[in-house]
């Protein structure tokens, strides 16, 4: 037998009921049985709103998450985009450089 109240076989309910009823009567049960409905439908509907409250709150820190990795995607972009800008500058005046050098040699 396990200890989660999901997990409760039908002959476990049956032994409950049993009890219940030895202990309430009869016409106690359907009372119980109405305010453990009203309970339920009480903790199910405190249950969906915190679970509302919790997703808008979440909602505007994931925007917010968002936003940031967008703005750090166009910097990284941005800043490779320089990287190789500067990269294809240099090896073009490394090349020109290179030839001018060459070409003093062969003058002298």
């Amino acid at each position: 037998m396990t200890t989660s109240l999901l997990f409760i076989s039908g002959g476990e309910i049956v032994v409950v009921f049993l009890v219940a009823l030895l202990f309430f009567g009869s016409k106690a049960i359907p009372d119980i049985a109405k305010t453990l409905g009203k309970g339920l439908r009480e903790f199910k509907k405190a249950t969906n709103e915190i679970q509302r409250e919790l997703e808008s709150n979440t909602s505007d820190f994931k925007r917010n998450v968002q936003d940031i990795q967008s703005t750090v995607k166009q910097e990284t972009s941005r800043i490779s985009d320089d990287i190789q800008e500067v990269s294809t500058n240099m090896r073009e005046r490394g090349e020109k450089l290179s030839q001018t050098i060459e070409e003093d040699i062969d003058k002298k």
